[in-house]
C-alpha cells in the first residue's frame, strides 16, 4: 500500500495581506499628502478641501480626496457623487472620479443609507482609515488631499501615525474663538511632528454685490498674524461667497462655475505654493 504525501488533500492557505505593507505600498506611489485641519467646525474646512483638490486638478495634477471625517461625510455631495464604490478584479476599493485628473473615496460612498449615524470608537475607526489608504486603487498621484474632522480627536491622530510624511494645512476664520482653538491644532502637529505647511483664513470677508466694498463678516486679520506668530507659513485669505455654499450643496464645481471670482483666483495661488513642492 502506497503511502500519501505529507500535506496531501490539504488545501495550501493563502497568507492574508498585511494591512500595514498594503498601506505602504500605496503611499509609496503617492507624491504629496496633505490633511487639512480646523481647531473647530463651522470654519469651512470641508469646502477648502474640495476646492484645494479641484485647483490642484485644475492645474494638470493627478489628485486623490480622501474622506476621513467619518461621523460627518460630505464630500461626496459636494463633489456630486451618488451611488457606492465598487471594487475591481483584484478586490481593491475603485475611488469615484469627478474628473479626470480627481478621484475620491468617502464614508458615505460605503453607505447604503446616507443618513445613517456611524457610531464607532477609535479603534474601528483606525482600521477604516487604514483600509482607506491600503485597500484602495489610489494608483500614481502627485497629491492626497486628506480631509479630516475638526478637532485634534482619533481621525487626525491615525493620519499622523499612518502618513508619516502628511503635512497639516489648518483652516480657520478670524473670530477670536476659532483662533483659540487653531492654536490647539497647532499644538497638535508639533506633538504628533507633523509639519504644518500653512495657514488659510476662510470666509475673511465678504464683497458687497452693490458698492464692492468687502464686509469683514468674522473679524480681519486674525488668521495671518496667528500664522506670523506662531511661525508657520499663511497661505491666503479666501472671501465668504454665497454662492459657494449653493455649489456646495448642489455637488456643483464653484470654479467652473465661477472661473474669475476672487475665492477661485486665492484657491489657485493656494494650490500653485503647494505644486511648488512637486
Amino acid at each position: 500500500m502506497g503511502t500519501t504525501p505529507k500535506g496531501a488533500g490539504i488545501a495550501d492557505k493563502v497568507p492574508e495581506p498585511d494591512p500595514d505593507e498594503m498601506a505602504k505600498q500605496s503611499l509609496a506611489k503617492i507624491k504629496n499628502k496633505f490633511m487639512i485641519m480646523s481647531g473647530k467646525g463651522g470654519v469651512g474646512k470641508t469646502s477648502v478641501s474640495v476646492n484645494i483638490a479641484i485647483a490642484l486638478a485644475n492645474k494638470g495634477f493627478k489628485v486623490g480626496l480622501m474622506d476621513v471625517d467619518i461621523h460627518g461625510p460630505d464630500i461626496p455631495r459636494m463633489l456630486g457623487f451618488s451611488g457606492m464604490l465598487d471594487a475591481d478584479e483584484n478586490k481593491k476599493i475603485k475611488p469615484m472620479a469627478f474628473s479626470k485628473n480627481l478621484v475620491a473615496v468617502s464614508m458615505e460612498s460605503l453607505l447604503t443609507d446616507k443618513d445613517s449615524a456611524i457610531i464607532w470608537r477609535g479603534p474601528v475607526k483606525h482600521g477604516v482609515i487604514r483600509q482607506f489608504i491600503g485597500d484602495v486603487e489610489w494608483g500614481n498621484l502627485d497629491f492626497l488631499i486628506i480631509d479630516s474632522p475638526p478637532g485634534t480627536g482619533d481621525e487626525p491622530l491615525t493620519v499622523a501615525q499612518l502618513i508619516k510624511d502628511a503635512q497639516g494645512i489648518i483652516v480657520t476664520t478670524s473670530q477670536e474663538v476659532a483662533l483659540a482653538d487653531v492654536r490647539k491644532s497647532i499644538n497638535f502637529c508639533k506633538t504628533v511632528k507633523m509639519k504644518i505647511f500653512g495657514l488659510v483664513e476662510n470666509m475673511s470677508s465678504y464683497y458687497c454685490p452693490h458698492c464692492g466694498k468687502p464686509v469683514d463678516l468674522f473679524g480681519s486679520g486674525g488668521g495671518e498674524k496667528t500664522a506670523s506668530s506662531s511661525g508657520i507659513a499663511f497661505l491666503g485669505k479666501i472671501p465668504f461667497d454665497p454662492n459657494m455654499v449653493k455649489c456646495g450643496d448642489t455637488g456643483t464645481a464653484y470654479q467652473e462655475q465661477y472661473p474669475d471670482s476672487p475665492v477661485t483666483k486665492m484657491f489657485l495661488k493656494i494650490a500653485e505654493k503647494m505644486s511648488i513642492s512637486v
